[in-house]
């Protein structure tokens, strides 16, 4: 089934846009907006649809394919898989911890409070999937 896929990409960002569409789609993917069988945009749609080049998207599935999110097929398109749950690696939380820690050590720099960061923390927690 082919779904529509609405993503944005901010080019004045520090992020590069690759990253910004393997994030987005990745958190579709998470949420259950895409399922596995679903069909995504050509590269050329998508890379027409965000304004960025058609490399960019051919590099942002392949990262996806590569993780496990998608299936290539050449002349075909991508395809939503289903994908197991990986074991963590080792580093996995300790890694997560740290990124969480500059994340809110940049939030909190921009000015939000902790009773904000702590909410928004709480309503991301309760809004997640089920998983392992």
């Amino acid at each position: 089934m082919s779904r529509t896929v609405t993503l944005q990409v901010d080019l004045s960002s520090g992020t590069p846009a690759y990253r910004q569409i393997v994030d987005g789609i990745r958190l579709l993917m998470v949420n259950g907006e895409l399922k596995p069988g679903d069909t995504l945009p050509t590269v050329r749609s998508l890379a027409l649809d965000l304004g960025v080049h058609f490399s960019t998207v051919a590099e942002a599935y392949r990262t996806l394919s590569a993780e496990g999110w998608l299936e290539l097929r050449r002349h075909h398109g991508a395809f939503v898989t289903e994908r197991r749950s990986p074991s963590p690696a080792p580093k996995a939380q300790a890694d997560f911890g740290v990124k969480l820690r500059q994340l809110i050590a940049q939030v909190r720099a921009e000015g939000l409070s902790t009773r904000v960061i702590s909410e928004e923390l709480k309503l991301l927690a309760r809004e997640l999937p089920p998983g392992p």
